[in-house]
């Protein structure tokens, strides 16, 4: 009987431990315990200067959590074009939270740029929904349909396509999600025409993209159209995109339960690293979003950026960084991760007792996803490596 009930214990300990790993698979943002800006809140706000020459674009912010990909990769991209003002505009003018490990400051709050009267070329809609669950927030669909004229472009990124599709703008029109989302998504918004089988979606004006990683596609496509091939074409080449032509075809594999029993033996037999990234002056938007998003989804004892001391840093195109932790524990770190190593003096690194320390080779032609697969794969093995693309929704081959 004992024996029985030791079985049945350890049976339900199971289910229950598969069921929340599942749940925390399936959220591009996690809501479990998400961080709180603890630092000092004395901002020296500057309003970026608005070139009318340029075209505009805004990518939105929820200041309780947004996809870091969804929002970085898109931030980097228009302004590697050299021939946009691209903001991060949010509702509050407060620190923006990516994905448990980075804290953002916007650009300008929704009411700043009504009272300016900007109208934007374009509106990038990240993953603004912690819980889809939850309803997106409607301070979020006002504000779009407000800035909405009809002429400009929608970019709905990953589960943004639940925030764009209660505006009702995409009503009858194709538009797409996370592949493991999707059907969750087409219950909740069923007026929308949702696809599957695509990197991105266009119809006319209104795009949207596959989950998180294929917000490179997604921005690409809209930037060939605004700006034309040769332009298009220089960003591919700064980002070292592996595809010759933007690549629109897509697998939809979900998080299966193969991959629930993948990511559970990697918690339960693995030893789960502390994780820190350095966050450092001039560091690439894109690359830091790679790198932070993908060791996301490794399950990591606890993944932070820091800045030794510092508590504000201005990325490549001028964004403010705050790291999410002040203090590091004293003992080594497992993994210290620096994507600017030649702008760090020996004595800055050796400050930071670290077990292994992981740099980018900034003259590498491979694109910064295959660089970071290619680790996970080599310390967790191959099949964990394809539960992180699958939660990144990046194609397999």
């Amino acid at each position: 009987m004992n024996k029985i009930l030791g079985v049945s214990i350890y049976s339900i300990t199971g289910i229950i431990v598969l069921g929340l790993v599942l749940y925390l698979a399936l959220q591009p943002v996690i809501a479990q315990d998400l961080k709180v800006y603890q630092g000092k809140h004395d901002f020296v706000w500057s309003h970026p200067r608005v070139d009318p020459k340029k075209k505009t674009i805004f990518i939105m912010g929820d200041n309780d959590g947004t996809e870091m990909f969804d929002l970085l990769a898109p931030f980097y991209l228009f302004n590697a074009t050299e021939k946009a003002n691209v903001y991060v505009v949010s509702e509050k003018k407060a620190p923006i939270l990516l994905v448990n490990s980075l804290f953002i400051l916007p650009h300008f709050s929704f009411s700043e740029i009504d009272s300016l009267g900007l109208t934007p070329d374009v509106i990038v809609i990240p993953n603004l929904t912690v819980h889809l669950k939850t309803p997106p927030k409607a301070a979020n669909v006002n504000w779009i349909k407000k800035l909405y004229t009809g002429e400009n472009t929608i970019l709905a990124i990953c589960d943004g396509a639940a925030t764009a599709a209660a505006t009702g703008i995409y009503d009858g029109k194709p538009i797409t999600t996370h592949s493991s989302d999707w059907k969750q998504l087409k219950k909740q918004f069923p007026n929308v025409g949702w696809v599957q089988g695509v990197s991105y979606t266009r119809n006319k004006n209104l795009y949207s993209t596959a989950g998180v990683s294929n917000a490179t596609e997604g921005s690409l496509a809209v930037i060939e159209e605004l700006f034309g091939d040769q332009v298009m074409e220089k960003v591919k080449k700064d980002v070292r995109y592996p595809h010759r032509d933007i690549k629109k075809d897509h697998q939809n594999r979900v998080v299966n339960m193969a991959a629930v029993i993948t990511i559970v033996k990697k918690i339960l037999f693995k030893h789960d690293r502390d994780v820190v990234f350095l966050l450092q002056d001039g560091v690439n938007e894109f690359e830091l979003a790679t790198v932070l998003d993908t060791y996301s989804r490794t399950f990591p004892g606890s993944l932070n950026t820091f800045g030794g001391g510092i508590p504000i840093f201005k990325s490549k195109y001028g964004l403010t960084l705050l790291p999410t932790a002040q203090q590091l524990p004293d003992k080594p770190l497992d993994e210290l991760h620096i994507l600017r190593p030649d702008a760090l003096s020996k004595t800055a690194e050796n400050s930071l007792p670290h077990k292994e320390l992981v740099t980018y080779d900034k003259d590498s032609l491979q694109y910064l996803f295959v660089v970071c697969m290619d680790r996970i794969q080599l310390l967790y093995g191959r099949n964990f490596a394809k539960t992180v693309k699958l939660m990144l929704d990046y194609d397999l081959n």
